[in-house]
């Protein structure tokens, strides 16, 4: 989430957790759905940025940290299964 402010990325993040946590319906609280959606950005960019693409500005960081905040939570099911 280059370019954003703390605040703005705490918001895009708890946004982004809520979305993903109701797509997967994973049930998590405000806080984990914070750490989810800025996790998922990070992930989501990383992923993107191997494959050479960018999104930028507010709607393009939501939909990275959508994809990303999915990503993780699939990856704990996963996990989670084998256990």
């Amino acid at each position: 989430m280059e370019g954003f402010g703390w605040i703005m990325s705490i918001i895009i993040g708890g946004l982004a957790g809520w979305i993903a946590e109701k797509i997967m319906k994973f049930d998590t609280g405000l806080i984990m759905n914070i750490i989810l959606g800025i996790v998922g950005a990070v992930v989501g960019n990383f992923l993107l940025g191997l494959l050479g693409v960018g999104l930028g500005g507010f709607l393009g960081q939501l939909i990275v940290a959508v994809a990303g905040a999915c990503i993780l939570i699939l990856a704990y099911r996963a996990i989670k299964g084998r256990g």
